[in-house]
């Protein structure tokens, strides 16, 4: 991949998805394999006149070997100095991304309880800088590793995988050579709130999913659950950024109580480095109520116990079958990408910003799991009962 190009990745993510300000101080959480790239990150932070770039580096491998030989609660656990360290930063205005890798095969030999463990750990680090998340920029995107690449495109010659997963991402975050990545952007971003602000328009207070694969789920919203962009004037004082690249959706926080039924997920969730595939979730009132897995229910049932609120939705999600990550034909394993193919829910904490803390989830964790399929419907009602037609055939109906 020519230089050129990965630094306009790097430049990409620092003023489209950070939106780093003059003097602003920068917080990253990089992949360990990626630490040829973080150097450009860092030099484009600076030329959009970041006064300090903070790094650190996760390195998943010795997570899993402190997880095998040591007792769960002693890796889940964030050290003081870690929390004051972050908190140092972001407590002066600091930004935040997350910049991750993926290697699919490092926790195959891990047991389930080990992978939990190290998902505790990789989640608690990751609560201290989501808990600023409403006062300051905020990103997670992905670095290109040859494990990730080899994993993804195991038909593509090693020496050229790794070449092609960077042409694939550029493409999927719409960067080209000669385009101008902040108009692009600006542009995607106001076709999206349009779609969002057309979503609100309806009014609706029941969205009805149903697929072939069994999946028939309803889930309640609130009339504050918006999926459009309407912004406050406390939301207009904030610096704005991209909080996902690459991203597709428009989201909203359901109601707490008000899910009920089953629904599948279409593409695989992976949980502290381990994947986990071909599973499902009944709900009543709200809650979790059966999880329906074979292999991996162990970390799905740790997942739903982790707090009160982990068992509850706390987002809703909708992005076209039909989306540029879909279109792929790839399965990414790793949520970022793989929630941008299809519609998508959320397990734990709900969106930021919502008003009304008593119908709205709460909860240390946030996992997405993709549950859109190429014959997703999605009916909405409002409340006098009135129908429309979200989606159909797995893409909006209007």
């Amino acid at each position: 991949m020519k230089e050129e190009m990965k630094r306009k990745y790097a430049y990409t993510l620092a003023r489209v998805g950070l939106n780093v300000q003059p003097q602003q101080k920068v917080v990253v959480e990089a992949t360990i394999e990626g630490h040829d790239f973080v150097p450009l990150f860092a030099e484009e932070c600076y030329k959009l006149g970041a006064s300090e770039v903070i790094v650190n580096y996760l390195d998943l491998a010795l997570l899993k070997t402190e997880a095998h030989y040591c007792p769960a609660e002693q890796v889940k656990a964030i050290a003081p100095w870690q929390k004051d360290m972050y908190e140092s930063y972001l407590n002066e205005g600091a930004c935040f991304i997350r910049l991750e890798g993926v290697n699919t095969k490092l926790m195959d030999s891990a047991t389930e309880a080990e992978a939990n463990a190290v998902f505790g750990f990789v989640d608690g680090w990751r609560n201290i800088a989501r808990a600023y998340a409403r006062k300051q920029q905020w990103c997670i995107a992905m670095i290109p590793t040859q494990a990730w690449a080899e994993s993804i495109l195991p038909d593509v010659p090693k020496e050229e995988c790794l070449e092609k997963l960077w042409e694939i991402l550029l493409k999927l975050c719409y960067i080209t050579e000669d385009n101008d990545i902040v108009q692009v952007w600006q542009e995607k971003n106001a076709r999206k709130r349009e779609k969002g602000n057309q979503m609100d328009d309806f009014n609706l207070r029941k969205l009805h999913y149903t697929s072939s694969n069994g999946t028939d789920l309803w889930v309640g919203l609130t009339p504050d659950s918006k999926f459009g962009f309407k912004p406050t004037p406390e939301m207009e004082k904030r610096i704005r950024g991209n909080a996902n690249i690459p991203t597709e959706e428009i989201c909203t926080s359901p109601h707490k109580y008000q899910t009920e039924g089953v629904v599948y997920a279409t593409r695989p969730l992976v949980l502290g480095g381990k994947k986990v595939e071909n599973f499902g979730f009944r709900f009543h009132e709200g809650k979790v109520v059966e999880v329906i897995a074979g292999e991996g229910k162990e970390m799905l049932e740790s997942l739903i116990n982790t707090d009160e609120g982990a068992c509850y939705l706390g987002e809703a999600a909708l992005v076209e079958y039909d989306s540029p990550i879909s279109q792929s034909g790839l399965v990414y394993y790793t949520t970022l990408i793989d929630e941008n193919a299809s519609c998508h829910l959320a397990l734990g904490r709900a969106l930021n910003g919502a008003p009304d803390r008593s119908l709205y989830n709460w909860s240390t964790i946030h996992i997405d799991f993709m549950i859109g399929a190429a014959d997703t419907n999605i009916v909405g009602y409002d409340e006098n009962g009135n129908e429309v037609q979200v989606f159909k055939d797995g893409n909006f109906a209007f």
